[in-house]
């Protein structure tokens, strides 16, 4: 299979399906900052991060190239004349949204009350979590935009919301765990 089908050189791409759109259309600029996302969840997980955190990662980068396909699907060639999808892939279920919010609910047992906003950083570890977060909120917002253009499934604007939470919170897991320090904000005129 070559890389290079050199059909992109004049600013298109092609959606799954075959409909050719620009490349900085919506729904590229959807799927591209996904990919993006999954990149800087590979560097977190390439890390010295516990195993679990590690697994957890891998399972969200799998989810993550599902809702990538679904977003690179054009809605209208979705369903082939058979009736049947296009996709033979796992949707983004209620399932996957709870399995992210027990994650972050086992983390947080273990952390101390968030009383202020926290300023990212305090180790590289999780410092490339706070830019996964933000990533995962750009891509929330670049959905949502979609969303309006063309709707998309909604378990996938809930998956990209609930996996911006779960990085936060992992971010301040990973703080805790590397005895990092966390440094909390306190607007200057207050101090």
């Amino acid at each position: 299979m070559k890389i290079y089908t050199k059909t992109g050189d004049k600013g298109t791409t092609a959606l799954f399906g075959g409909t050719r759109v620009p490349k900085h259309h919506i729904r590229i600029e959807s799927y591209g900052t996904v990919d993006e996302l999954n990149s800087h969840l590979g560097l977190i997980r390439d890390q010295e991060i516990d195993g679990h955190y590690k697994e957890t990662l891998m399972h969200i980068q799998d989810r993550l190239f599902t809702l990538g396909a679904i977003l690179a699907t054009d809605p209208e060639k979705a369903v082939l004349k058979s009736g049947k999808e296009r996709l033979n892939i796992p949707k983004i279920s209620e399932a996957n949204i709870t399995f992210l919010e027990t994650e972050m609910d086992t983390m947080n047992a273990s952390l101390p009350p968030m009383t202020h906003f926290v300023l990212p950083g305090g180790h590289p570890t999780v410092s490339y979590c706070h830019i996964a977060r933000c990533v995962c909120r750009r891509a929330e917002r670049l959905a949502s935009h979609l969303h309006e253009v063309a709707p998309i499934n909604e378990y996938v604007l809930m998956y990209l919301n609930r996996l911006s939470d779960y990085l936060f919170v992992l971010a301040r897991k990973l703080s805790y765990d590397l005895h990092a320090e966390e440094i909390k904000w306190v607007p200057e005129k207050l101090k």
